[in-house]
């Protein structure tokens, strides 16, 4: 079986993974936005000891909080984490964690409310933030996209184009898939670039190997899916070293706290699928999109000939 048929293959599990994660989200089960994206409150407890979830939501339902999740972390799972979405007055905010610290230590006398941590982050401040988040990932992808087509060609800037936005879709899908056990947070935008910059260095190494073997006599009358196929062999070793890195970041979200994983976690998903896209589907794009351009050179160079003898 040509590696052209595993290429279709590959593009048919991306789209499934994508439209899963589109009717997710069309239900209302979309991506799960952290503090820094949907706003409001976080409030972080040692308990001193492992707490019973439901003196937690006593605790705030006698505040009239609405919409509130309760995490639990910790070795022994004596840490709290309580996040409320929305709050619909700001200067609420420091009433309800001084009731909430005071209800709870008189149920759990070892909690330290000292070494507490809490944040608030307003509606407006979390969609400016969304906004530049956005406006960065696309302009770095832009700037890069204009490299390889100035490097390479325009066919092989298409390609990676391709490439890129099925890598940012897939990594987007998983965050739907996963919601409830990992937020969006601001850790999410450098893991997004950093997954950007990986996708695009495999594309690059793709794509020098193509332009090499393409200089060479003998492959000057084989197909460019053939050329293809040699060049992802040959460029096998180099996306083992991602590999090593992928293993680092592995560990890293296992052995990590929350937020670690909140970090890590995209940037394993992204480089996995920027592996996949760049050895499976940016190539064969560009050997497409080089036999219809080749095949519009040789109809009109027919056209021309018929003209003539006419």
């Amino acid at each position: 079986m040509k590696i052209k048929n595993h290429s279709h293959n590959c593009l048919m599990i991306s789209a499934i993974i994508i439209v899963v994660a589109l009717v997710m989200s069309l239900f209302g089960y979309g991506v799960n936005p952290g503090l820094d994206f949907g706003g409001g409150l976080n409030i972080r407890y040692d308990m001193g000891q492992p707490f019973e979830q439901n003196d937690i939501r006593d605790v705030l339902d006698a505040q009239g909080v609405a919409g509130y999740s309760i995490a639990r972390s910790g070795g022994n799972g004596s840490v709290l984490e309580i996040r409320v979405p929305q709050l619909e007055d700001e200067r609420w905010v420091r009433d309800l964690q001084t009731a909430v610290e005071s209800s709870l230590q008189l149920k759990y006398p070892q909690m330290d409310i000292a070494a507490g941590t809490s944040g608030y982050r307003g509606p407006v401040a979390g969609a400016a933030l969304v906004r530049n988040a956005i406006i960065s990932v696309l302009l770095v992808i832009v700037l890069t996209l204009i490299y390889i087509a100035i490097r390479f060609g325009i066919n092989s800037g298409i390609a990676a184009a391709v490439g890129l936005v099925h890598d940012v879709l897939i990594v987007l899908s998983f965050m739907v898939l996963l919601r409830n056990f990992i937020p969006i947070n601001a850790s999410f935008i450098a893991a997004m670039l950093i997954v950007v910059g990986y996708c695009i260095n495999n594309t690059v190494v793709i794509f020098g190997c193509i332009r090499a073997n393409r200089a060479k006599p003998a492959f000057t009358h084989v197909s460019r899916e053939e050329v293809v196929n040699l060049s992802v062999r040959e460029s096998l070793g180099r996306t083992v070293g991602a590999g090593v890195a992928l293993l680092a970041i592995c560990i890293l979200c296992i052995l990590g706290v929350e937020s670690i994983r909140a970090f890590a976690l995209p940037v394993i998903i992204g480089i996995v699928s920027g592996i996949y896209s760049a050895n499976m589907i940016s190539g064969y794009v560009w050997a497409y999109l080089e036999e219809r351009r080749k095949g519009r050179k040789k109809g009109k160079g027919k056209g021309k000939q018929k003209s003539k003898r006419a």
